[in-house]
């Protein structure tokens, strides 16, 4: 099989690899949160946007820390996924950036 046409037929092979790394990463992003929550506050549960005791401020800080950690798991679980099926396929799974294109998506 030509690197063309592993490249085309990868993807198919990567989401099933993809997936099982996103739930790892997602679980352990929640360990992360619920950890950095703790020792930021000093509190077991993390404040929730309809909760009616708890300020803005901590709301927002909330989400904000716990969007940093699960964009840091995402990532590095894309990444994981990623060099897996290159070191094991030879071929890298995503498709090629058009030009000037940036940004995750």
């Amino acid at each position: 099989m030509s690197k063309k046409n592993a490249k085309r037929k990868l993807p198919l092979v990567y989401q099933p690899v993809g997936f099982l790394f996103g739930w790892a990463g997602g679980l352990l992003a929640g360990y992360a949160f619920r950890t950095a929550w703790r020792a930021l506050r000093h509190e077991d549960d993390a404040p929730d946007a309809l909760d009616r005791d708890r300020g803005w401020g901590e709301v927002i800080l909330a989400a904000a820390v716990q969007g940093a950690i699960f964009a840091a798991a995402r990532s590095a679980a894309d990444r994981t996924g990623a060099v897996a099926i290159e070191r094991r396929t030879g071929v890298w799974p995503a498709k090629e950036k058009e030009k000037g294109k940036k940004g995750r998506d």
